[in-house]
């Protein structure tokens, strides 16, 4: 069973920065996609990046410019920067891989809290 796991979350004032991380327990070059989504409270849980295993980004309009999302083959981590953050960016961050290999299956990490204080 694959697992993913969240750190670098925490509380951090506007404007701040945070580095979230997640790190698989398996290879991430098996997965053709990973991404970070996250959910505010009373809010459905959204994307806010993503990679392709061919190296292309994604980003919701909400965090274009402020966020980049990086990978790293050799720690299997993938990273989330955040940079001038908002109190609109405060939730649970999640991390989801989904393989490339047949059947296409779908991995979630646990979540990790994001706070950002005005």
């Amino acid at each position: 069973q694959v697992q993913l796991a969240e750190s670098g979350g925490g509380s951090v004032q506007f404007g701040g920065s945070l580095r979230l991380s997640c790190a698989a327990s398996t290879r991430i070059s098996e997965f053709v996609t990973m991404a970070w989504y996250r959910q505010a409270p009373g809010e459905e849980r959204e994307l806010v990046a993503s990679i392709v295993n061919d190296g292309s980004t994604d980003f919701a309009d909400s965090v274009k410019g402020r966020f980049s999302i990086s990978r790293d083959y050799f720690k299997n981590t993938i990273y989330l920067q955040m940079t001038s953050l908002k109190s609109e960016d405060t939730g649970v961050y999640y991390c989801k891989a989904t393989t490339s290999a047949w059947p296409v299956t779908t991995y979630w990490g646990q979540g990790i809290q994001v706070t950002v204080s005005s």
